[in-house]
């Protein structure tokens, strides 16, 4: 914790921001693990732990379920495409960055772990302290299906965020018991199957792999104890003693032990009312000893109590859309994976309408693909990729040493063999939210920023190009999913596209749609209604709601036009006429698209449209402005990491990209004069990060190795970092002809601009924060 800065006062429920006393079981002790996948070297560290009494029950009995580890070998099966060997590429790097952003990485308020919580369900208890002067660093709540989905999935993001000192906590839904087998391949017969013992097993990997990140030691002493959650049972909330600010907490409900087939007693089971309750798997070490069962309902409050002990400001969950194999229809992902977003997506969205937003802070939401990053080109460069992967060898417990002092063991077995798995440890992506025009600039040369908090899309506005900032407000209509697109129409107007996903009272009333709103004048700062472009999904049952976030486009013409991938990975737009009125969703073929779809207009007016696939970018075109898209062309280009940015420049529409397996920046200009055509590939280097670039004008940005934002200022200039750590994906826009502006989200869900003048010899300004300082009061 920074020196400087006062803790909070002592509070009952173990690392979060408020709560009252509750019933509490103390335990310290090392541990952790879970079911899971990878291979490397793990150091032996041992530490004694003290451990409490807790009231002698027994746990509920769980019923067997298949195993884990032949659902996942069904998966590796399934997912194809994977990628050969990839370069590294040296770069040239970013130059510009400076003072304010260091409010994101210095002088942080950490929340301390012993300092806080009583109940998951109690709200009353005092608000948290904090320095009156202290930037508040942003506090992460992930919460996940099973131990190590986390690991796997959401590293580096993970790491990154402990190592700046952020407040993080994870909390994991099932047990992960799968099929109770603790043993790697040659052994698996032999061993008897014991859920509980292969539950505690998981999370000893699991404390010790978030005491490494943390502390560099795994044997690092953790305090376990009881609450009771607002949904009538009891979690195991654990402390990271060196490090309060890191917390784990266990659910413990049973796993659907299965990835795609029936099994009622699940997650998904109890979304869709094929089972009234959901029992718990009490891991065998747990201080948690009360028998208990959650309806759906319960599961979704269990949630909205975490959510109001913790008042995330970032909170990171799965894809609750991972949609199906073309060929076989089977799910891309663990039906836990995305129902159990789907419980965290509802959870959410009570959150946000339960509690007033002046009583606790805004939060962003965060998405990760799953099981499918096997299929797709790695992200990560190799020195990334080794960092995740050791921290996957420590959960595997790969030198079988008892530093945990369990008999149920240090980690888990079954992915010893195999820690990285189907190729996760060198790869993340972003479900939603990659898209990088969010912020945009009117004729008057104000700046308008729009993202999903809460679960309303925000709104900051800066008039002209000096005037004060105002925001954020939100604008009225829920269900946002992240990822905002904007665009300019004919008349100087702004339009704000996304998807917004709804419920109902049964499983079939999930839904997903294509929303947009349009200024209601040039300049005003007045937003229209909601409008439903609809989907071109006929049901959730078919793909999963799989459809991208839209892309967008004004051609020369007057004429808008919004486009999306589909579940079958093909793609589909809706075309607006002069009157109005919006075409049907036509097909424009395409086939083994992921991904966000990008689009942008050419020097000659007309619309491009581009979608990557596991091996190349797929473009279309208009043959003139206002005629129809043209067919699928293939480009020629190489594999790219998944997300993709485009804009109009030179003639043509330049995309930018990452080099797969290194994360350098790759950039092409299509010309579209005699059909598609790609000209001048060329390598710009980089930091070796990953996900969305954004560019304008002679300003490159996006997120480099350690989770901050680089930034490149033009050709011959050094890549740089700033110290500032962000959600989803950078959005930089021209504002005039002479100036760029460049805005991320913090982990803090605070706004933060910067700009630079558009020459050779620039450099950007300060960061500046938007609005104020975002903390639960």
């Amino acid at each position: 914790m920074p020196e400087g800065h006062p803790t909070p006062p002592d509070r009952p429920w173990p690392g979060a921001p408020g709560g009252t006393p509750s019933q509490r079981h103390g335990e310290a002790g090392a541990g952790g693990g879970r079911a899971s996948r990878r291979s490397g070297g793990a150091r032996a560290q041992a530490q004694a732990q003290a451990q409490a009494q807790a009231p002698a029950q027994a746990p509920a009995p769980a019923p067997a379920r298949g195993g884990r580890r032949a659902a996942r070998r069904a998966r590796t099966a399934e997912a194809s495409g994977r990628r050969g060997a990839r370069g590294r590429g040296r770069g040239r790097v970013v130059k510009g960055v400076a003072a304010v952003a260091a409010v994101a990485a210095g002088c942080m308020l950490v929340l301390r772990g012993n300092d806080a919580l009583s109940g998951i369900g109690d709200l009353h208890g005092p608000a948290p302290a904090t320095a009156v002067d202290a930037p508040d660093p942003g506090r992460v709540l992930q919460i996940v299906a099973h131990p190590d989905d986390d690991l796997y999935f959401m590293n580096p993001d993970l790491r990154y965020s402990i190592a700046a000192g952020h407040p993080v906590t994870t909390v994991y839904l099932t047990a992960g018991e799968a099929d109770g087998i603790n043993a790697v391949e040659g052994r698996q017969a032999s061993t008897p199957a014991n859920k509980p013992a292969y539950a505690e097993a998981r999370q000893n990997g699991i404390r010790a792999a978030y005491a490494k990140m943390a502390t560099g030691d795994r044997g690092s002493a953790w305090k376990r104890t009881v609450v009771a959650t607002k949904g009538g049972g009891h979690a195991e909330v654990d402390v990271l003693v060196a490090k309060p600010e890191v917390n784990l907490v266990w659910l413990q409900l049973r796993e659907a032990g299965t990835v795609y087939d029936s099994a009622p007693d699940s997650l998904h089971g109890l979304w869709d009312g094929k089972t009234a309750a959901l029992g718990a798997q009490l891991a065998s070490g747990t201080p948690v000893k009360q028998r208990f069962s959650y309806s759906k309902d319960q599961v979704v409050r269990t949630l909205v109590g975490v959510l109001e002990q913790y008042r995330p400001t970032t909170v990171r969950a799965q894809d609750p859309t991972p949609g199906r194999f073309p060929d076989t229809r089977k799910y891309t992902d663990h039906q836990d994976h995305f129902y159990g977003a789907r419980f965290v997506q509802a959870a959410l969205a009570a959150y946000a309408k339960e509690v007033d937003v002046k009583e606790r802070p805004h939060f962003a939401v965060q998405n990760y693909v799953g099981y499918f990053n096997g299929s797709l080109p790695s992200a990560l460069d190799p020195g990334e990729a080794k960092e995740k992967l050791d921290i996957l060898d420590t959960y595997a417990w790969l030198d079988r040493q008892n530093h945990c002092g369990s008999n149920a063991g240090c980690g888990d077995l079954k992915v010893a063999d195999h820690p990285a798995g189907n190729g996760w440890t060198s790869t993340v992506n972003y479900a939603r939210g990659t898209g990088t025009s969010w912020l945009t600039s009117d004729k008057e040369h104000g700046l308008w920023a729009f993202k999903v908090l809460d679960g309303q899309v925000a709104l900051w506005h800066r008039s002209g190009p000096i005037g004060a900032w105002s925001g954020p407000r939100l604008l009225p209509g829920t269900g946002m999913d992240p990822g905002v697109a904007t665009v300019t129409l004919a008349d100087g107007r702004i339009a704000a596209f996304g998807t917004r996903t709804s419920f109902g009272a049964r499983p079939a009333d999930y839904r997903r749609e294509v929303v947009y709103t349009v200024q209601k004048g040039p300049g005003k700062d007045e937003f229209g209604d909601w409008q439903s472009l609809g989907t071109p999904e006929s049901a959730d049952e078919n793909w999963t709601s799989d459809i991208s976030a839209p892309a967008v486009a004004v051609d020369g013409t007057g004429q808008l036009a919004a486009y999306v991938r589909d579940g079958a990975g093909s793609l589909r737009g809706r075309v607006q006429s002069a009157g109005g009125g919006w075409g049907p969703w036509t097909p424009y073929g395409g086939a083994g698209l992921h991904g966000t779809p990008v689009t942008a207009t050419d020097g000659a007016g007309r619309r491009m449209v581009f979608a990557a696939t596991t091996q190349s970018v797929v473009g279309w075109t208009q043959p003139k402005p206002g005629a129809p898209l043209g067919p699928a062309t293939p480009t020629g280009l190489p594999d790219t990491t998944l997300p993709l940015t485009a804009e109009g420049r030179e003639g043509g529409v330049r995309l930018w990209f990452r080099k797969p397996g290194s994360g350098n920046v790759r950039t092409a200009l299509v010309t579209a004069d005699g059909g598609l055509k790609v000209n001048h590939l060329t390598d710009l280097g980089g930091l070796q990060g990953f996900g969305s670039v954004t560019a304008s004008g002679h300003v490159l940005a996006g997120r480099s190795a350690g989770g901050l934002l680089g930034s490149g200022l033009g050709p011959g200039r050094p890549w740089e970092r700033s110290p500032l750590m962000f959600v989803g994906a950078p959005s930089s826009t021209m504002t005039g002809r002479n100036t760029v502006s460049l805005a991320v989200v913090g982990l803090d869900a605070r706004l933060y601009v910067t700009s630079s003048a558009d020459d050779a010899d620039a450099h950007l300004a300060p960061w500046l924060p938007v609005g104020p300082r975002n903390a639960g009061r």
